[in-house]
């Protein structure tokens, strides 16, 4: 309770309302001193203050205190990189042919470079679309096109459920390398305006 009490007001005191008034009151206090306010001098410095008051402009609402979208994009690919470890968990004990295993290995080892700490983490975490490409990819894309196959059998498909396989992961991975190279050339980009700042601030 006093604590609300001593906040609010401290938050008088520096308001503008008594700032403004302060500096008319010593005004007041300027006069009463050269003699102008005579023996009044207590109404003049008080009114002072008060018509000071009443004139100051109001108080400029504080902005909202919204989250840093960085922050947030950051704790999101923190869950994302945690997801990756069980989907690598549950990939670990599925057998797939030889030649999706290797679209597989492919796939998963783009996106664990992807979700490595480092500088690469780093710009993908300052890019929406890029966390949520990743994040699709582990959380839906890959677990379902796998689980699609093990459940699939040969004989309710017109074409061997691998082949569908093979072709999802070869899409993902295709997707994934772009988003790769996007994001080198973001660096790429950003190295080079500092090289410049640099180049500019020594010359």
């Amino acid at each position: 309770m006093a604590t609300s009490r001593g906040g609010g007001v401290w938050a008088y005191l520096e308001s503008r309302k008594n700032l403004t008034g302060s500096a008319c009151g010593l005004a007041g206090v300027v006069l009463t001193l050269t003699g102008v306010a005579g023996p009044y001098w207590p109404v003049v410095v008080v009114g002072l203050y008060g018509a000071g008051a009443l004139v100051a402009p109001p108080e400029r609402p504080a902005p909202p205190d919204f989250p840093d979208p960085s922050a947030q994009l950051s704790a999101q690919l923190e869950e994302v990189r945690g997801d990756f470890g069980r989907l690598r968990a549950y990939l670990a004990d599925v057998e797939l042919p030889p030649a999706a295993g290797e679209r597989l290995g492919d796939l998963t080892g783009l996106l664990g470079a992807l979700l490595e700490p480092g500088w690469v983490a780093e710009v993908l975490a300052a890019d929406p679309d890029g966390v949520h490409a990743v994040s699709r990819a582990v959380r839906q894309d890959v677990p379902e096109a796998v689980d699609a196959y093990v459940r699939a059998r040969w004989w309710t498909r017109p074409a061997p459920p691998e082949r569908h396989l093979e072709r999802q992961l070869t899409l993902l991975h295709e997707e994934a390398e772009r988003l790769a190279a996007q994001l080198r050339e973001t660096e790429a980009r950003r190295q080079e305006t500092h090289t410049r700042y640099l180049e500019d601030r020594s010359g």
